[in-house]
């Protein structure tokens, strides 16, 4: 049974964390039949180089890799051939390989969980594990995920509220602005009441619960009760499950302020391939409305394409970006100077001032719009991460002002190429990025006025996430704090009584609402 990692997991009597289902690892060192590469010499210490065993396969692939267009490289080898380059390949490219426990990979008969040991287990000063971005992702849904945005679902993204009795959850967003074949009553701020019969807030069964909200395959169907936004009574809903293609940038629209100053808003969710036609169409649309202040939502956007973080850049600051650099990239202490994945100096990722093409050749090398701003308002939670990170400090580093409305981002300066060997892409930490002022030590998150004492702290307020407004509505508690901030300088007072967490003080906003997305919209991601 292959590893899969249940999207979000709502528990009973634990707090929120993701619900992994166990594998069947192959056997010991002869799965295949094939002698198994210096099997029995593992020395604590002593490493061979990872091309020593890449591609040497418990069950090889046979036919076309749709990422190279080439035949796969696979080749019949043992369990211990894939432990020994998970091994190799993390004490060369982990960032932080010393800090490895070195074990025998003969002692494993799980790839996956041989490799769930290979990172750090230290803290970060808030108590947090370091690293806490160790993925592993079937490489074939990798490919289909990262390209193209397509994941089977309902096109829902879910926000829970509460993990615990009594639970909640709610439409955070839609992954097509339309709503697709959904509903009309499935809009942001729709709460699930029960699923195939289990009651949310109380149920017992939670499995029944998290394979309804996170279905697997497609044509699955689930009933749903569903409370509509601003209703009372509670609707019966049949969700099937398909194919759904991500809507990356959403509302992309011009508000004009009492003193007249034109505003312009976009949501950006995903940092996906596809987002990048997306991107340039809105800020195309922005530029000619003649735009003067920019409120980028990224309060749902995990990361994804470092690369596209830096066309984004370049399109809201233009001019300023002019021979600056958007990030540079730290390898571990072996790698000092030169990119140990691609062999390239280390000279840093620019802003983009012209298009990568990648979905749409025709946009690579083509001139980018830009809007050519001195600041930025952003909006932020603990879902926004990595790659959005980057365009916050990646601004700052070359001094654009950068405005922050909501809550603590999630701390992720840090970020990878994915790594395919043998069916599984695995993620595993291998660059820190630092702005052009060699800032990168925000692992507890940017704070709107926060008390770091550093970088990490932005200009700004904290105000809790608002399901009772749609997206993009000038009502909506952060946008409005926005525009407020914009009119006024100060964040003012926002109303939270409307977004109050049910059973809690009628004044309580809602912080901490988590959306957890499939991993190829949750990273920072770096291509060859």
């Amino acid at each position: 049974m292959e590893i899969r990692l249940r999207k979000l997991a709502l528990t009973g009597v634990v707090t929120l964390g993701v619900l992994g289902l166990a594998a069947c690892g192959g056997g010991g060192g002869s799965d295949s039949g094939a002698p198994t590469t210096d099997s029995g010499t593992w020395e604590e210490g002593n490493f061979l180089t990872s091309s020593t065993y890449a591609n040497q396969c418990v069950s090889p692939r046979s036919g076309t890799d749709p990422a190279t267009g080439s035949a796969y490289a696979d080749v019949a080898g043992s369990r211990e051939d894939e432990n020994n380059w998970l091994r190799s390949m993390s004490n060369e490219l982990y960032l932080w390989y010393d800090e490895i426990e070195d074990q025998n990979p003969a002692d494993f008969d799980d790839s996956l969980a041989y490799f769930e040991e290979l990172r750090t287990f230290a803290l970060t000063p808030s108590g947090r594990e370091k690293d806490r971005f160790h993925y592993t992702v079937p490489s074939d849904e990798w490919y289909s995920e990262s390209e193209s945005g397509v994941y089977v679902g309902y096109g829902v993204q879910w926000a829970l509220l509460s993990s615990t009795p009594p639970r909640k959850a709610v439409v955070a967003y839609l992954d097509e602005e339309s709503g697709g074949d959904l509903p009309d009553i499935m809009t942001r701020g729709a709460e699930v009441i029960s699923v195939d019969g289990v009651d949310l807030a109380y149920g017992d069964d939670v499995d029944t619960l998290n394979y309804g909200m996170w279905p697997e395959n497609d044509g699955e169907s689930h009933v749903f009760e569903i409370r509509p936004l601003g209703s009372s009574m509670i609707e019966t809903v049949t969700l099937v499950a398909s194919p759904v293609q991500s809507d990356p940038v959403q509302y992309v629209k011009t508000e004009v302020t009492d003193s007249g100053r034109k505003v312009g808003y976009m949501l950006f969710n995903d940092h996906i391939a596809t987002a990048e036609a997306e991107l340039i169409d809105a800020v195309t649309e922005l530029e000619s409305e003649s735009i003067e202040e920019l409120v980028l939502d990224l309060r749902y956007n995990g990361g994804g394409y470092l690369d596209i973080a830096a066309e984004l850049a370049y399109m809201i600051a233009g001019d300023t970006t002019v021979g600056q650099v958007f990030e540079i990239a730290q390898f571990n202490d072996q790698h000092p100077e030169t990119n140990p994945i691609t062999g390239a100096p280390l000279d840093g990722t620019p802003f983009y001032s012209t298009g990568l093409g990648f979905i749409d050749e025709s946009l690579y090398g083509k001139e980018l719009p830009t809007l050519n701003l001195s600041r930025l308002f952003v909006l932020t939670s603990e879902n926004t991460c990595s790659a959005s990170e980057a365009i916050i400090n990646g601004l700052r580093g070359i001094d654009i002002e950068v405005i922050q409305i909501g809550e603590t981002t999630c701390g992720k300066p840090y970020g990878f190429y994915p790594l395919d060997n043998c069916g599984t892409t695995y993620f595993t930490i291998q660059f820190s990025g630092v702005n052009a002022k060699g800032f990168g030590d925000y692992s507890d998150g940017f704070m709107p006025n926060g008390d770091y004492g550093t970088d990490a702290d932005l200009p700004g307020c904290v105000i809790g996430d608002d399901f009772d407004n749609l997206l993009g509505d000038v009502d909506e508690a952060r946008f409005a704090t926005a525009l407020n901030y914009i009119e006024t300088g100060v964040c003012g007072d926002i109303s939270t009584s409307a977004f109050s967490i049910s059973g809690e003080s009628e004044d309580a906003p809602v912080f901490n609402a988590r959306v957890t997305k499939e991993v190829s919209r949750s990273n920072r991601i770096m291509v060859k």
